[in-house]
């Protein structure tokens, strides 16, 4: 099948060119045998009424290139090699760009179920959605693509699209549509591709899917398939809504509240040590990481609004305020009465410097995220880059405290690094395992620390919040040096709800449950220095500053004083993306 002819015409040769067989991708070690436990790496995960399987075996179906550009084609596969009594839920769909590598899952029926209706059915018949040429052009010996969306029986959904060769329905029997009551909603994000039907120019918009219902307690189980539709499948009021699915297709429901795949602490430790990544700082850093423990026990002080009373903080810190939310009455701060001391706790302490780590399900309990949060006591200047002029904003994105961190999210299934969350500032990105770089002969990433300001990057280099095209904007400058921490062997595991209270449970330190502020509010002039300066530059440059101006982050003004990681949005829920 993977010799088949594409959907675009060589004009001088008159005939279609050869496609390649697709690489796959493999991460740089091999997995270990993990200690033992429940359902971990154990290949499959009972969701209650149904138990599913990870398929990351393919048989190549069709591929779209772009009569525009020929590089840019996306492929469709069936999943293969499917394990006895399982069934086919929907295709997978990956652009060529990339190495071969994804899942799709497969589903069978739990004889244990109780329920009247069964868990999986056979649809009633298809829907053709797109195809990429008209039907009567099959004549012309071309290849088409035509794209099914199985109709469900009443009380079921169906779960992805079938991709063919021919205008011919498929069997019946080639997926199975899933019981409502077990399926959650999903939506589409990423766009991989619009493709284009040669005679009737009719446009299908092809994204990747994930559930709605993501975060620590989200219950949606990501299938691995693919969502599309063409436009005029999109009623007026939701052409601008790509994520918006309806009723078309869903994702699956973990049920089972044990969430038996997710990892014990043993295996957690495992984990760790296997992928836990390289931290690097910049050779220029000033203001490096340290525990927690060292900076309160070298002098951080808790302050409060209801009193002048500025108290030193136990190196627990057990004395912090617990629980509630961010009342801005307390905050921690330097001890300002001792300048010696108050730049010493500022540069921090390498050697002491460690991970803190919170594990927590992902994707209905079918991945594992481990969030490392790295903790600097003091977070240092920004610089404003224009054009090939670079500004010092003096005090502007100081501050005390500061958290960061990047999240590595792992199957359930396998035990395989599938990618990493770099957080940075109030953003961030996922970044597939493909395109990491990792420590040699490893399977640990390497993540790079931005100066000063502490955001995660997969690669050295400026990336400027701002205008790259323009070259102005906040630099964050990341480079290798001999400055880093190996999260591999320093870190602590400071929570993973799922595991309880009891035995095999982890113990929060005191510190985890402080809920205010770590540093206090700040008021920056950076804004009116910027504006100052603009003023100054020749005029064609005023208009592109101004333009920027309006594009950085609003800490420029002020900021309030960080929160720790109980009080980031990402705690409970997923990473901004």
């Amino acid at each position: 099948m993977l010799g088949c002819k594409c959907l675009y015409w060589n004009n001088n040769l008159r005939e279609f060119p050869p496609l390649k067989q697709p690489e796959t991708f493999s991460l740089p070690a091999s997995i270990p045998q993990w200690p033992s436990g429940k359902g971990f790496g154990s290949r499959r995960i009972n969701l209650g009424e149904l138990e599913v399987v990870e398929i990351t075996d393919f048989e190549f179906v069709w591929r779209y290139c772009s009569p525009k550009d020929s590089k840019k084609s996306v492929s469709f596969y069936k999943p293969d090699k499917l394990p006895e009594g399982f069934h086919c839920l929907g295709y997978y769909c990956q652009s060529d760009s990339r190495l071969l590598k994804g899942f799709v899952l497969a589903a069978r029926e739990l004889e244990s179920s109780v329920s009247k209706e069964p868990a999986l059915a056979k649809p009633i018949d298809y829907t053709l959605v797109w195809c990429s040429n008209d039907l009567s052009e099959e004549r012309n010996n071309r290849e088409c693509g035509y794209f099914w969306l199985p109709q469900a029986p009443q009380g079921y959904k169906p779960i992805g699209f079938v991709v063919t060769t021919s205008h011919l329905r498929p069997e019946l029997d080639e997926v199975r549509c899933v019981r409502a009551d077990l399926t959650d909603k999903c939506e589409s994000h990423k766009v991989m591709i619009t493709a284009v039907s040669e005679s009737l120019n009719v446009p299908l918009f092809i994204w990747k899917t994930r559930p709605l219902d993501r975060g620590m307690r989200g219950k949606g189980v990501s299938t691995g398939t693919f969502f599309c539709r063409t436009r005029s499948m999109i009623p007026p009021e939701e052409e601008q809504e790509a994520d918006h699915i309806g009723s078309s297709i869903a994702c699956l429901k973990n049920l089972d509240s044990s969430l038996h795949a997710m990892p014990n602490i043993n295996q957690i430790h495992a984990l760790i040590q296997h992928y836990g990544p390289t931290v690097y700082f910049h050779p220029n850093e000033a203001y490096l990481p340290s525990s927690v423990s060292w900076f309160f026990k070298n002098g951080a002080i808790l302050h409060s609004s209801d009193s002048n009373i500025h108290e030193p903080i136990d190196e627990t810190g057990s004395n912090l305020p617990h629980g509630g939310t961010n009342d801005k009455q307390y905050w921690i701060d330097l001890p300002h009465n001792d300048e010696h001391r108050c730049t010493f706790l500022k540069r921090g302490d390498l050697e002491s410097a460690k991970l803190y780590v919170h594990v927590k399900p992902a994707y209905g309990g079918t991945f594992t995220d481990l969030v490392f949060w790295i903790f600097c006591p003091f977070n240092g200047p920004a610089t404003l880059k224009l054009g090939l002029v670079n500004y010092s904003l003096a005090r502007t994105g100081q501050h005390v405290c500061d958290w960061e961190h990047f999240t590595l999210r792992i199957s359930n299934f396998s035990g395989e690094l599938y990618s990493v969350y770099f957080s940075q500032h109030s953003g961030g990105e996922w970044i597939e395992a493909q395109d990491l770089e990792f420590v040699e002969r490893s399977n640990k990433a390497v993540v790079y620390s931005s100066k000063h300001g502490h955001a995660s990057f997969a690669r050295s280099g400026l990336f400027l919040q701002g205008s790259d095209l323009l070259g102005i904007g906040i630099r964050n400058d990341s480079e290798r040096s001999d400055l880093f921490v190996d999260s591999s062997s320093r870190y602590e595991i400071v929570a993973a709800e799922y595991l309880g209270d009891g035995e095999g449970g982890v113990v929060e330190p005191p510190w985890l449950g402080y809920m205010r502020e770590w540093g206090p509010k700040i008021v920056y002039e950076s804004r009116n220095e910027i504006e100052r300066l603009k003023e100054r530059l020749p005029w064609k440059l005023r208009s592109w500053v101004g333009m920027v101006l309006k594009k950085l982050p609003v800490e420029l003004s002020g900021e309030e004083g960080p929160t720790g990681p109980k009080e980031k949005n990402n705690w409970f829920g997923d990473e901004r993306w």
